[in-house]
């Protein structure tokens, strides 16, 4: 379609508008060597069609792992829902030593800020338009969009959530992911922080 200029119509909702007054973080993981579970998480935010309208959803994931940690749906895109998979993350997985996000206003909000520094974690974010600096969780968006969203498209915000979470439960413990051989996600994550809290 790129080749011969083909492109849709239709309106995409932009999930990383920008707040003018926010204040912007540095990116804090270029040229870094990323090696173990909890050392970096990242979040984004993506817009799920439906057949009547979109919703958003929000995902949290463990940058060395690859796991996904937490994720929301909501209808709107205020900071909200993005907070509660915030603290919902910390509350089960504890914290990571550095979060990077892009610069929607989700991310640059107070509430979200608040919560970051009240855990003493470092924040780092995207440049502008630099999607590569969140490249992992944007390839988790594709799969799920072209292995679940896309081939049903659901009537209510509890059908989408309902096959968003069984997409999820079968991609996150099942799949091995390329960067760790064989072991899935979970694995790759348990592998690390294991010997760790046996260790404590």
């Amino acid at each position: 379609m790129r080749l011969i200029r083909l492109v849709p119509i239709y309106q995409e909702p932009n999930t990383s508008t920008k707040h003018p007054q926010h204040k912007i973080w540095p990116y804090l993981l270029r040229n870094m060597v990323i090696d173990r579970p909890n050392q970096v998480w990242c979040a984004d935010i993506t817009y799920i069609p439906m057949r009547r309208g979109f919703l958003y959803l929000v995902a949290i994931m463990d940058w060395y792992s690859r796991k996904v940690l937490v994720w929301r749906l909501s209808n709107s895109m205020d900071a909200d829902f993005c907070v509660e998979a915030l603290k919902e993350a910390l509350a089960r997985y504890g914290k990571p030593e550095i979060f990077n996000t892009d610069q929607g206003s989700q991310f640059t909000s107070g509430t979200w800020i608040d919560v970051l520094m009240g855990a003493k974690i470092k924040i780092s974010m995207d440049g502008k338009g630099a999607w590569r600096d969140n490249r992992m969780i944007e390839r988790l968006w594709r799969s799920l969009k072209y292995e679940c969203v896309y081939l049903n498209a659901s009537e209510t915000c509890s059908e989408m959530r309902a096959g968003i979470g069984k997409w999820l439960t079968c991609y996150i413990p099942a799949r091995p992911h390329s960067t760790h051989g064989t072991l899935t996600p979970d694995e790759a994550y348990v592998s690390k922080t294991e010997p760790m809290r046996v260790a404590a």
